[in-house]
């Protein structure tokens, strides 16, 4: 398949070899221009990792995961059929009719919430083809998780994704710049996973009720709300 991308103005690209998200980072530290893409176009996956350069401290440019989130739905539900259903889950993950496909990471030059990061990374990785079925010959073999392939997907071509979901993530960017979080909130909470349910995350359980104003997850056990910061999710630099 052709490596060749277009990108929207104010993107760019750049095929690599490895790791999307590590290439990405590095070309942060080395200071290139935000709205740089790195991605690769393997034959089982796909990855992408954009650069940002934020202009806020790290507990507010962390939302760039959800709004990333929300471009990839966006994409990929207009270039799946109809009755394919892509949501999101809260730490990153990407659902395809309920199981798990792939994930959102993020990295940044920093760890500390108040602080305004030089960069910050948002990539995702998105498996092509069952990992334990690549020839896709069985189904139901692991019903928890899934592949693009695996769920009519077949006519979806990973150039076209991520080009698509550079053009709907900048969409969201401008939105989000020009009109602040609620409408990034609104349309994200029509597609996350778990909503109202009880959950178990990082060792904390209750009823997933909803985020503040920074996405940070809201557990409700009993008369207790209890806060799960996004900037909890931020990978170490590679």
């Amino acid at each position: 398949m052709s490596e060749t991308l277009s990108f929207p103005p104010l993107m760019s690209g750049e095929a690599v070899t490895g790791d999307a998200l590590a290439a990405a980072c590095a070309r942060a530290a080395e200071g290139c221009e935000a709205g740089l893409i790195c991605y690769r176009l393997g034959e089982t996956e796909i990855e992408a990792a954009l650069v940002f350069a934020p202009e806020v401290p790290l507990a507010r440019a962390v939302a760039m995961l959800p709004l990333c989130g929300v471009g990839f739905q966006n994409a990929l539900g207009a270039l799946s059929p109809p009755e394919v259903a892509v949501q999101l889950d809260w730490d990153g993950g990407i659902r395809l009719n309920g199981a798990s496909c792939g994930r959102f990471r993020m990295v940044a030059s920093t760890s500390d919430a108040e602080t305004v990061p030089d960069w910050l990374v948002v990539g995702f990785t998105l498996p092509l083809y069952p990992a334990d079925d690549p020839e896709m010959t069985q189904t139901g073999l692991t019903p928890d998780r899934t592949a693009l392939y695996a769920e009519g997907c077949a006519e979806v071509q990973p150039p076209a994704l991520v080009e698509s979901w550079a053009r709907h993530s900048l969409h969201w960017i401008n939105r989000w710049e020009d009109l602040g979080p609620k409408a990034l909130h609104a349309e994200w909470r029509g597609l996350v996973f778990d909503l109202d349910t009880q959950v178990t995350v990082q060792g904390q359980s209750g009823r997933f009720i909803g985020v503040d104003e920074d996405f940070g997850m809201l557990l409700r056990d009993g008369e207790t709300t209890r806060l799960i910061p996004l900037t909890t999710l931020m990978e170490p630099a590679p």
